[in-house]
C-alpha cells in the first residue's frame, strides 16, 4: 500500500504525464506495466493508474536508461521499497506524537491548523481525481458520437454508391436493349432487302427462259418463216 504520498500532492492523468515526460500515452502504459511486473505500486482509481512525482521520475528514468527495461525497473522497484519503509517509520513516529498531544493552546492550535491544512489539501486532491474522472467521461462520450457520425457517414455512402450502381446498371440494360432492337430492325431491313433481290433476280430468269424458249421454237420451224424469228426480238 503506498504510503509515501503526501495529502496535498498533485495527481496526474497519463495524457498529463505523457506530456510532462515527452513520450506517448500508449508509451506511458506500457512503462507502467512493466513497472507492476516487476513489483511497483501506483494509486489505482479501479483499473486506471493515478501518477504522482515520484512516478514521473520512474517513467523517466525507464526513459533514459541504456539497460534493459526490466534491470532499470527492478532497480527503481528496490528505490521504493525503500522510500516506503522510511514512510512507515515517519508514521509511526507521528502516531507516537498523536498519542501525547500537546497541553499548550498554542501548539494544540498548530497541531489543528496542520491536521485542517492536511484535510484541505485531501480534499483538492479529490478534487483533481473527480474533474479527471468527468473529463474522461467527456472524452468517452465523444468519442462514441464521433463513432456514431463516422458509422452515419459510411452507412449514407454506401447507400449512395448502391443506387448509383443501380442506376448505372439500368442505364445500362436500356442501352443494351435499344441496340438490341436497332440491330433487329437492320437485319429485318436487309432480310427483305435480299428477298427483293431474289425475287427480281427469279423474275429475270424466268424472262430470260421464256425468251430462250421462243427463240428455239423460231429456230426450229422452217427458215422460209422469218417474219416469227424477228418478232421475238420485237417483244
Amino acid at each position: 500500500m503506498r504510503n509515501d504520498i503526501q495529502s496535498n500532492e498533485r495527481a496526474f492523468s497519463s495524457k498529463e504525464v505523457a506530456e510532462e515526460v515527452g513520450i506517448a500515452t500508449p508509451t506511458v502504459r506500457k512503462y507502467g506495466q512493466i513497472l507492476e511486473r516487476n513489483g511497483y505500486e501506483f494509486l489505482k482509481d479501479g483499473d486506471r493508474r493515478i501518477f504522482v512525482q515520484s512516478d514521473i521520475q520512474a517513467l523517466i528514468a525507464l526513459r533514459d536508461t541504456d539497460k534493459p527495461l526490466d534491470n532499470t525497473a527492478k532497480d527503481l522497484v528496490y528505490q521504493q521499497k525503500e522510500r516506503l519503509e522510511g514512510s512507515n517509520e515517519t508514521e509511526i513516529a507521528i502516531s507516537d506524537t498523536y498519542d501525547n498531544l500537546p497541553q499548550d493552546p498554542n501548539q494544540l492550535k498548530e497541531f489543528l491548523t496542520f491536521l485542517a491544512n492536511e484535510l484541505a489539501a485531501t480534499r483538492e486532491m479529490n478534487v483533481q481525481l473527480t474533474n479527471g474522472i468527468s473529463e474522461l467521461k467527456t472524452t468517452v462520450s465523444r468519442l462514441q458520437q464521433d463513432h456514431h457520425v463516422i458509422s452515419s457517414s459510411i452507412g449514407n455512402s454506401s447507400q449512395k454508391t448502391h443506387a448509383k450502381i443501380e442506376k448505372l446498371t439500368e442505364q445500362q440494360k436500356i442501352h443494351y436493349e435499344t441496340l438490341l432492337q436497332q440491330e433487329k430492325q437492320k437485319s429485318e431491313f436487309l432480310q427483305k432487302e435480299i428477298q427483293n433481290m431474289r425475287d427480281e433476280q427469279k423474275k429475270e430468269w424466268r424472262s430470260q427462259n421464256d425468251f430462250n424458249n421462243r427463240l428455239e421454237e423460231a429456230i426450229q420451224k422452217p427458215k422460209g418463216n422469218w417474219g416469227g424469228l424477228f418478232s421475238i426480238f420485237r417483244k
